[in-house]
């Protein structure tokens, strides 16, 4: 009795890249899909654009399918396969020669409050939980795209992606002390940005103009109506 094949998602990237050098196109699939994630925030940290990031991660694609061959497993194919990428958003970017102004970067803050079906009012609370939210990941992602290029990236891939501070000196082949300043002044200047929008939001909280005080006094009138007897 012949044992049954491995599931290739459960596959390490060493037994992945067999199948691929052995012509299994799937298995490529699966390799991007398993790397997807991290090498387009990566381009995206880089070239600030969407459309820009999933092109040069296109074209890395290409470069990463021809140069496979050449790979020697001298370091981890993550790293590998990141400065590639790198590459390619760095050339796309000398190629066009702009910048654009928003950045995406998929995180998701914060959790919903567990609730249970019966309580309706947490309900009708969901949306503005989820519009919250939603607000709170732009102002995020818009503080981290005027970061500057070089803390950027390391920001990214410290933050976001999580990497070691060994991983992504490997992966941007700089200083381990390097990735160090720059991730610490990353933070500190994301977090001056927030703080002055923080305070302008402040200024505007608990808005009360336009349609919440147009229905208040409405509802008064209507009222005081009944009272008058009109």
């Amino acid at each position: 009795m012949h044992a049954a094949a491995p599931n290739p998602a459960s596959l390490d990237d060493d037994a992945l890249l067999r199948h691929i050098r052995a012509g299994d196109r799937d298995s490529f699939s699966l390799l991007m899909r398993r790397y997807n994630r991290r090498l387009y925030r990566v381009a995206r940290s880089i070239l600030r654009d969407d459309a820009e990031a999933e092109d040069a991660l296109q074209d890395a694609y290409l470069q990463v399918y021809r140069a496979l061959p050449t790979f020697r497993g001298e370091s981890a194919l993550g790293t590998w396969l990141t400065r590639i990428v790198v590459n390619a958003a760095l050339m796309r970017q000398r190629k066009t020669g702009r910048l654009a102004e928003v950045i995406e970067l998929g995180a998701d803050f914060g959790t919903d409050a567990p609730h249970s079906p019966d309580e309706s009012p947490v309900e009708v609370e969901q949306p503005d939980l989820a519009a919250f939210r939603g607000q709170t990941r732009r102002l995020i992602e818009t503080g981290i795209d005027k970061l500057p290029a070089a803390f950027r990236t390391v920001f990214v891939l410290r933050a976001v992606e999580e990497l070691t501070v060994e991983e992504t000196a490997a992966t941007l082949n700089i200083p381990e002390a390097t990735v160090r300043t720059r991730y610490f002044r990353a933070r500190a200047m994301l977090r001056e940005a927030l703080a002055r929008e923080i305070d302008f939001a402040i200024e505007d909280a608990f808005g009360f103009d336009g349609a919440r005080c147009d229905r208040i006094v409405e509802t008064v009138r209507r009222r005081l109506d009944v009272e008058w007897g009109i």
